[in-house]
């Protein structure tokens, strides 16, 4: 019997305004600016995303989910999130696992992984310990090290089911 594995990688970057909430991995974390876009902004869903439709051969978030789009305006990105575990599926792959990379001057987001994770897993169908994700800074450099932006990179594992 063969099996076949895929592997995708996402990455998303948004701008950090005032007069928004700061949502990242579906969770709601206090801080005095959230991201700019025309979702909710959640780069980690985002990545998170891409890197699932990248591995089963599917057209990226932008392509599905259009920012000129008004159906998607403020849309909460683990509905979206949800939407592609369904369409993934049913191209006949299951998620096997999701590696993510949130960098971040400020907030501290150490307080929030494990929320974000659980959220991760629920929304793709995943078992806990397969989702994983990890809090950086931008060490004072570039826009997110100058707290300008905040940027998320993922890798996820599909199988044909």
């Amino acid at each position: 019997m063969s099996c076949e594995h895929r592997v995708g990688i996402g990455w998303d970057r948004h701008r950090l305004v005032e007069g928004r909430p700061l949502v990242l991995g579906g969770v709601e974390i206090p801080h005095d600016r959230g991201l700019h876009g025309h979702s909710d902004a959640d780069a980690l869903f985002h990545a998170a995303i891409d890197a699932v439709l990248g591995a089963c051969g599917a057209d990226d978030i932008g392509t599905l989910f259009p920012d000129d789009d008004d159906a998607h305006r403020g849309a909460d990105s683990a509905a979206l999130a949800a939407r592609v575990r369904r369409l993934v599926e049913a191209r006949g792959f299951r998620i096997v696992s999701l590696d993510t990379i949130v960098v971040a001057e400020r907030p501290k987001l150490s307080p929030h992984r494990a929320a974000m994770r659980e959220r991760l897993a629920a929304t793709f169908g995943v078992e806990l310990d397969r989702v994983n994700v990890k809090a950086k800074t931008g060490e004072g450099v570039g826009p997110t090290g100058r707290r300008e932006t905040i940027e998320a990179t993922a890798v996820a594992l599909v199988t044909r089911a």
